[in-house]
This record gives structure tokens, C-alpha cells and sequence, in this order.
């Protein structure tokens, strides 16, 4: 029988009216970071905020009460909670899981959807994780890769979500490779991805930036948020042989100059930007 869920309903309004949207992103990725610590198992994104999901049985009503970002200064944030009734979740992923085709070279699908000519065809379980290769970064950072000879690298997908970009890499010739999430959601579903596309060459783990003390790699992917990036630059800088690239993606257009600044300050040389829908990737090399 199917699990109950509960679906809360998190409205966030960032107290600065100046920079709203950037900021109910901001908040939305600390909240989903929090709730990630948590029994909750998935999250989708909406023009009010986030939902957040969690089995019923899991749930208690004290579970919210040490949530910093619900007593930030820099948001309000409410919530409404109803109950779930149980689903097929691979059935409605059926419905509403569309195929991406990136620059008519690289084919993202669910196991469900016919294969394609593409040169590059990836099967990805979606489930409740991220990075489907429907969002505007991942879609920019499959670019970066299709440009990319990678054969032969050493490569890490920092915050790899499904693994997408890291089982892409693997296509192309890139080995060995890391890929690193946090979440253990992603953790999980990053193993059943690779399985799922056949790759002998990635490894995955579940932490953050600590885990990178004493690595070397050639090519870093990081697919994070602005604020992560900058706090861990240092750290990916420092993990690049000589010669390598940096690929990265998760902040707007706006954000650039911070991201710029941070990365020439330690030796990078800024190579090109893909831009979509405000959102920006950038490529830089050592």
C-alpha cells in the first residue's frame, strides 16, 4: 500500500522589495537545504515558493520548530499543510515528464519515452530529485559539455542532483569521475542513474566541499547557487591540475560579477557564458 504523504505549502516574501526575485530564490534554496535535513523526500519549485513532502508517518509537530530560515530577517515565510493522498509517483512522472533535446546532439529521457538519434542519449529515473535537464543550468552545463573534449579527464559533478552532467561526461570519455551531492536523495537516485546508463566510471558520494581535501581533477562541474560557489571557490580552485576547467552554473545574471571577481582573484581565466532566461553558466580555465 502507498505511503501517505503531507504536502507543505511554504509561501516565501523576502523583506527587500528591491531584488525580490533573486531573494525568494535564495530563500527557497536555504529552505529546501534545511527541510533536506529532515525526513523530507522531495520538493518542487513555484511562483510562491516551494512544496515540500514528507511521509505522514515521519512527521511530528515539533519537526519545523528549528528551521533558522523560518525566523530569518530576510523573509516571511508561511506555510498551509494538507494531507496527500497516495499516488503512483512513476505514474504521474509519466504524465508530466517531458523528453529534452539539447542542440539536437544530446536526448534526456525517462525509461518511458522511445529512444532517439541523438548522439547522446540519457536515461534519467526523474523521482523527486533535481536536475532532469529541464532547468535553464542544467540545460547550459549539457552545452558547455557537448562543446567540451573531456576524454580522459579527471571529472568532478559538484551538487551532481541525478547525475545527468557527470553520465554525460562519462559518454564523452571523461574518467574517472565524482559526483557529489549533499542531499541523499540525490545520492541514491545519482547510483541508480549511472547503473541505469551503464557507467563503469563514476563514483558517488554524499557530503559537500569537505569531502575534496587532497582531490585533483581536470575538469570541476558545479552546479549550485551563487552563495555555495562562492564559499567553496577556493576549494574547487585549489582541486584543478593545471590546465583545467571550471564549469559553473546555478546563478543569474546579476550575480556575475561576484562570481567573476571571486575566480580571476584566484588565478582563473574567464573563457565564455551561456545565458538562458536570466539564468547564466560560465566556463573558466587555469
Amino acid at each position: 500500500m502507498s505511503n501517505i504523504y503531507l504536502g507543505f505549502h511554504f509561501t516565501i516574501e523576502p523583506k527587500d522589495s528591491s531584488n525580490s526575485e533573486q531573494a525568494k530564490q535564495l530563500g527557497s534554496e536555504i529552505l529546501i537545504a534545511e527541510l533536506g535535513e529532515l525526513p523530507f523526500e522531495s520538493f518542487t519549485e513555484n511562483e510562491f515558493g516551494i512544496v515540500a513532502f514528507i511521509q505522514k508517518e515521519l512527521y511530528t509537530e515539533n519537526s519545523l520548530n528549528d528551521l533558522f530560515v523560518l525566523n530569518s530577517p530576510e523573509f516571511t515565510i508561511s506555510y498551509k499543510m494538507e494531507e496527500i493522498d497516495p499516488v503512483n509517483w512513476n505514474e504521474e512522472w509519466e504524465k508530466n515528464f517531458e523528453p529534452i533535446d539539447v542542440d539536437g546532439n544530446c536526448h534526456v529521457r525517462a525509461p518511458f519515452h522511445p529512444k532517439t538519434n541523438a548522439k547522446f542519449d540519457i536515461i534519467i529515473e526523474p523521482k523527486m530529485s533535481f536536475g532532469t535537464g529541464h532547468h535553464e543550468t542544467t540545460h547550459m552545463m549539457i552545452q558547455h559539455l557537448l562543446e567540451m573534449d573531456v576524454a580522459g579527464m579527471k571529472t568532478l559533478d559538484m551538487g551532481c542532483g541525478t547525475a545527468i552532467l557527470a553520465i554525460l561526461a562519462e559518454m564523452k570519455g571523461a574518467q574517472p569521475i565524482d559526483a557529489i551531492d549533499i542531499d541523499n536523495w540525490c545520492y541514491l537516485n545519482s547510483i541508480e542513474n549511472a547503473e541505469r546508463n551503464n557507467c563503469e566510471h563514476i563514483t558517488v558520494y554524499e557530503g559537500d566541499a569537505a569531502l575534496l581535501e587532497d582531490k585533483k581533477y581536470d575538469l570541476i562541474i558545479a552546479n549550485i547557487n551563487r552563495n555555495i560557489l562562492l564559499n567553496d571557490m577556493q576549494t574547487y580552485v585549489d582541486c584543478l591540475n593545471p590546465k583545467g576547467t571550471l564549469l559553473l552554473s546555478g546563478f543569474y545574471e546579476e550575480d556575475i560579477p561576484y562570481i567573476n571577481e571571486s575566480c580571476l582573484e584566484k588565478g582563473m581565466t574567464y573563457v565564455k557564458k551561456f545565458e538562458r532566461n536570466n539564468w547564466v553558466s560560465l566556463k573558466y580555465v587555469n
